[in-house]
């Protein structure tokens, strides 16, 4: 049945439970939504224009809303990198020389990132998005504090991974509050504007971090990012609302039931959907998908090898820097600027080029879209890949100039976030009904593979050495350039194989 948009909410039959993709963080709740406009016992909105509507806030309400999320979405990334110079002094303060344990510190990080979302998508659902953003932010600070005043290696593990569970929250929850309150015609702006956060997050976190820890101490690294995020929480605490319109309408039902005595009364939103179901559904759905679907499984691999690559390096370079080039922790922040020129340029060359090659090619399909008219950058891009562990490996193996290996970094981050940019979008395009949980079962594989790859990097460059040890990644790189290829090629074909459609219910 067709629907009808009124009030921002979606007027219509109430859709199955299976119809609703629970994960947040790409979904536009307001398309989701059912509701009744005959139902006299159903609580909807007071018309089109209702203040108390998100969709019909003033644009400052919504600007400021947008600038806040968009904080401290830049704030938990930075945080996964920030330490990252200052590994080196850490491990000479606790007397380690365990390069596996000093990289493991730098990435278990990710951990929380990879399992944080399972569970904060679920209850964002139940108890709307306000109070899960102020939770998790003062945890955040909390655990971040923790870090700063860790007493051995242990605690600082733990605290660790402890802060990058409750950071997720921004990235898991941010995309979905800006659908809540920003038409979509208007949302490019500001869903720009919220993923500059993860790209530069990680970028500015080794520079700023390089210098801090050369003037104070590595501790001061987790002061700061606690400090920053306290800041950011006390002015949203002020000035955010909740935007969650299933939430809005949930505490007007109450309202109302305590003023009426009519218990028969229910939201417009109320999909009937349990908290047992919220929660089996995030997880079973998007697992579903990752270990049944060879799109899902494919692209998803492709991106963990390339993110697990970048962080991998993360943790090498210091110690690449540091010993063999002689630069003082505070330089040595400055070499990641490299992976954040490359990973503007990526960004800024998919965006673009993405967009016009879907209206050419649409335009000479008949005006039909397709999903693989997004692979064609991502193909392009996947060359980068071992061209920069080529790079960067064997310029560092033969003792050449400082900035070579930067550059090789560079042409590595351009690739990746090419191929991020590449797999996301068409992934949102091939699984519009579930894009959401396909986007989860990605972030939980790359997330783990960030966090477990850098493990090995130590003990990989001492046995092969930058050359040959970088080589072997680009070789396992150039393995994996035909998997765009093939969905560009044949990405329709599979997706319409009945033998290939997951049953995810």
């Amino acid at each position: 049945m067709e629907k009808q948009q009124e009030g921002g909410l979606v007027v219509g039959p109430i859709p199955d439970k299976q119809d609703i993709d629970l994960e947040t963080g790409s979904t536009d709740i307001n398309s989701q939504a059912p509701q009744s406009s005959t139902d006299p016992d159903v609580v909807d909105w007071d018309g089109p224009d209702d203040p108390k509507n998100p969709m019909n806030w003033p644009p400052r309400k919504k600007n400021t809303i947008v600038a806040l999320i968009s904080l401290i979405t830049f704030i938990t990334p930075l945080a996964s990198s920030v330490f990252a110079p200052a590994i080196n002094q850490v491990m000479a303060e606790f007397n380690s020389t365990d390069e596996q344990l000093a990289s493991f510190i730098v990435s278990v990080y990710l951990l929380g990132f990879c399992f944080g979302p399972l569970v904060l998508a679920p209850l964002s659902e139940m108890y709307g998005r306000l109070w899960i953003y102020h939770i998790c932010n003062v945890l955040f600070i909390v655990f971040n504090v923790a870090c700063a005043l860790s007493p051995n290696l242990a605690g600082l593990i733990v605290f660790r991974l402890l802060a990058g569970l409750f950071g997720c929250c921004p990235l898991t929850l941010g995309a979905g509050s800006i659908a809540d309150i920003i038409p979509q015609e208007r949302r490019g702006a500001a869903m720009a504007f919220w993923a500059m956060g993860p790209i530069l997050g990680p970028i500015v976190g080794p520079i700023a971090g390089g210098y801090l820890t050369q003037a104070k101490d590595w501790r001061w690294t987790f002061w700061v990012v606690a400090m920053l995020a306290g800041v950011i929480t006390i002015i949203g605490v002020v000035f955010m609302r909740e935007t969650y319109a299933y939430t809005i309408l949930e505490k007007k039902t109450k309202k109302l039931r305590a003023e009426t005595g009519n218990e028969k009364l229910r939201s417009a939103a109320d999909t009937g959907v349990t908290a047992q179901e919220l929660f089996s559904t995030s997880i079973i759905r998007p697992t579903k998908m990752l270990l049944f679907s060879p799109i899902i499984l494919l692209l998803s691999l492709y991106m963990a090898i390339i993110y697990g690559y970048l962080y991998l390096l993360f943790t090498a370079m210091p110690t690449l820097y540091a010993t063999q080039y002689g630069f003082s922790t505070g330089s040595v922040g400055l070499t990641y600027i490299g992976s954040g020129i490359g990973s503007i340029l990526g960004l800024a060359l998919s965006g673009g080029l993405s967009d016009r090659l879907m209206k050419r090619l649409t335009a000479k399909n008949g005006g039909e879209p397709k999903p693989e008219y997004r692979l064609p950058t991502m193909v392009i891009a996947s060359f980068f890949v071992p061209l920069g562990l080529f790079v960067y490996g064997w310029t560092a193996e033969k003792n050449l100039h400082w900035i070579l290996p930067i550059v090789g970094m560079g042409f590595l981050s351009f690739g990746m976030m090419c191929a991020f940019m590449g797999i996301s979008v068409y992934i949102v395009d091939a699984y519009t009904r579930y894009a959401a949980s396909a986007m989860s079962a990605t972030t939980v594989l790359r997330s783990l593979v960030g966090a477990l790859l850098p493990l090995v990097g130590g003990r990989m460059y001492n046995s092969l050495g930058y050359g040959w040890g970088s080589s072997l990644l680009a070789f396992i790189a150039v393995a994996m350039i035909p998997v765009p290829v093939i969905f560009l090629m044949y990405g329709e074909k599979i997706r319409q194989k009945t033998f290939f459609n997951v049953n995810i219910y």
